[in-house]
């Protein structure tokens, strides 16, 4: 069964009145089923390629199903790139998420054509696939380059901003401490920063005079607190500071080691602002690159579909090589009814394709049996009378 998220594509062999077929279809769908909006429906050229032999037909549609893999995973991680930057908002990703500058439908539904300048029709089918995905796996290498970039980059910043965030237990503090709360140039003081738990605060004050001998008298001062911690800077002799700050952890305090330096204060400064700069430059970039290359790999996928489609419909119908294509985009919940009057407009197809006549011509050995080996990957696809495949919707 078809998804319900996708425009499908959908062959049948040229009878000779595309207009006359294309009207009925649309009568049945839109106005009889109300399956299908008038404006989901359009006409899809699909060009008169090199067909080649049937060993490589059968060849390409073995292949052209890992293609299809690939191609789609790397449309979706670029709008997953894109909905990371824009903090998938709705309305940001609209104006991103286009192709040619239109929106996904319209490029779709009003006017689809074979880009002839890029993917000329005299290459083989071999090589058009080959230079399709050369291209989808340039701007997939791309793409994981640039987004790497950008990732070290934010890590980079949200470092050095964490230092400014969390409790005072653990942020920097050069942006709270200032020169007078430490002890300069002394022989034999210096000061100690110790951040305390709020509920311990009280037991601070009664007991950091006794911790250790040697402990500077009514030297303790509160710097700064927050919600879970209090910082205060206490004066103790050199000789005892290993000895105090051992007495501060059994006690549940903890010693914040810190060196007062207007340099350490600058230099901090600049990094942020610098890592703050070259984020915000590799975030420009990667969102201008990645509305680029959606739109040329939608685009590029959509071709290689179109291909499938053909592939497909001559192993399904044979030669001559004409056939009709139709874009649907089925209304949502309406998947089932939308099949069901598809079957039934293409149920005359049924005598002209029908995998179970390779089945039957195997009668069970010899070489009608390897001839189904052969088929075997068409065997097990999903079978209408018609042919179809799927091009996911991109969900904002």
């Amino acid at each position: 069964m078809p998804s319900d998220q996708s425009t499908w594509i959908v062959s049948v062999p040229e009878s000779g009145d595309a207009e006359g077929l294309f009207h009925e279809l649309s009568t049945k769908l839109c106005s009889s089923s109300k399956s299908v909006l008038p404006s989901n429906l359009a006409q899809l050229a699909i060009p008169s390629f090199k067909t080649g032999t049937l060993d490589s037909l059968v060849t390409l549609s073995e292949e052209l199903p890992k293609h299809d893999t690939f191609f789609t995973a790397t449309v979706a991680k670029t709008v997953d790139t894109l909905r990371n930057l824009l903090n998938n908002d709705p309305r940001k990703l609209s104006q991103h998420i286009l192709v040619n500058e239109q929106p996904v439908d319209a490029y779709l539904l009003k006017g689809w054509s074979w880009n002839e300048g890029r993917y000329g029709v005299q290459r083989s089918l071999r090589e058009m696939i080959d230079v399709l995905n050369k291209e989808m796996t340039s701007i997939d290498n791309v793409m994981k380059s640039k987004l790497n970039n950008y990732n070290l980059a934010k890590g980079a910043l949200v470092q050095l901003q964490r230092k400014k965030t969390g409790n005072l237990s653990v942020r920097s503090l050069v942006d709270v401490v200032r020169q007078e709360h430490f002890i300069n140039d002394s022989e034999y003081l210096q000061t100690v920063l110790v951040a305390v738990p709020k509920n311990l605060v009280k037991d601070w004050n009664m007991k950091y005079e006794r911790l250790t001998s040697m402990v500077v008298p009514r030297s303790s001062v509160l710097i700064s607190s927050d919600d879970e911690y209090s910082l205060f800077a206490v004066v103790v002799f050199k000789r005892v500071h290993d000895d105090f700050v051992q007495k501060c952890r059994e006690n549940k305090y903890i010693v914040r080691e810190f060196t007062f330096s207007e340099e350490a204060i600058d230099k901090q400064r600049e990094e942020l602002e610098a890592a703050d700069t070259t984020e915000k430059e590799l975030w420009t970039e990667l969102l201008q690159l990645s509305r680029t290359n959606f739109s040329e790999a939608f685009q590029i996928l959509v071709h290689l579909k179109v291909v499938q489609l053909f592939v497909e419909s001559v192993l399904r119908y044979g030669l001559p090589a004409h056939y009709i294509g139709f874009f649907i985009k089925p209304e949502p919940k309406t998947t089932k009814r939308t099949l069901a009057t598809l079957q039934s407009q293409f149920a005359y197809l049924g005598r002209r394709a029908n995998p179970d006549k390779l089945k039957s011509k195997s009668g069970g050995s010899g070489p009608a049996e390897e001839a189904v080996g052969e088929y075997q990957n068409l065997l097990e696809q999903e079978f209408f009378d018609f042919v179809l495949f799927e091009i996911p919707w991109i969900i904002l």
